[in-house]
């Protein structure tokens, strides 16, 4: 499965989150799910950008999750270096790893990231 992990401020436009998403798929590949953290996930924007893409939204607890990159001011506020990057590895499950590493829109409102695990079944 591959999940887009999406971390964003709470004015995120649908345009903002739907870029990140389209440069995540240029450079990683169709995602198959998104992710974010739980307080997020009533948000309208990820809302309509998860229903215009057909896509389901994993709220996902990321406290303590290694990440790749780091952001000093996102370990203070949730014990990870990247929301982002966090939320695509718990929701792609526990042999899951980063395919794209954290993103930022243009408008420096939403990060995002891929992780990918490929299942063992054939």
């Amino acid at each position: 499965m591959r999940v887009a992990g999406l971390g964003f401020r709470s004015g995120a436009t649908i345009a903002s989150l739907r870029a990140v998403l389209l440069a995540l798929e240029a450079r990683g590949g169709p995602a198959e799910a998104l992710a974010c953290l739980p307080d997020k996930a009533g948000a309208a924007a990820l809302r309509a950008l998860a229903a215009e893409r057909g896509l389901p939204l994993h709220a996902v607890a990321v406290d303590g999750v290694a990440t790749a990159t780091q952001s000093a001011r996102i370990m203070a506020l949730h014990n990870t270096g990247s929301v982002a990057e966090a939320a695509a590895l718990v929701a792609a499950g526990p042999l899951a790893r980063l395919t794209v590493t954290r993103i930022n829109s243009p408008d420096g409102t939403v990060t995002g990231a891929m992780a990918h695990h490929e299942s063992e079944e054939t």
